[in-house]
């Protein structure tokens, strides 16, 4: 069961299920991979910013 979901789980998260960047953005496919992490980073800053002054 547990194989079951994980193989439904990352065949929807396959490229050709998801959709592809009209032909005219397709040279910015690299960046739109990567911009979802960014608020990611952000969260991480505001742990270091609050560890930096103690936490106050």
């Amino acid at each position: 069961m547990a194989f079951h979901l994980l193989a439904s789980l990352s065949a929807a998260a396959s490229p050709q299920l998801l959709g592809q960047l009209p032909e005219a953005y397709q040279a910015f496919g690299p960046l739109v991979d990567i911009l979802p992490i960014i608020p990611v980073f952000f969260l991480l800053l505001a742990f270091v910013w609050q560890a930096s002054v103690g936490f106050r």
